[in-house]
């Protein structure tokens, strides 16, 4: 089977539904009052589905990969905080 759409791809699928969990739990009332770290996780949440559709446009193996690989540092730095 040939993806034709990054929306096909399994990996993007799993990183929106880690998008939507994290906005889900973000809204929660203890966590929503830090909003510097619930902007933080958001953000990193919503890059790792940019880089994911970005280096799957960018239409080679090479650079796919090297954009599905950004998306540790986002993660990281959130996780971190």
């Amino acid at each position: 089977m040939t993806v034709k759409r990054f929306e096909e791809l399994k990996i993007w699928q799993q990183a929106k539904e880690l998008a939507n969990l994290v906005y889900d739990f973000t809204n929660n009332p203890g966590f929503s009052k830090d909003r510097i770290l619930t902007d933080q996780a958001r953000r990193a949440a919503v890059s790792i589905m940019a880089n994911i559709a970005e280096g799957f446009e960018r239409g080679s193996n090479k650079e796919f990969i090297q954009f599905c690989l950004l998306p540790k540092g986002p993660a990281a730095s959130c996780a971190a905080t």
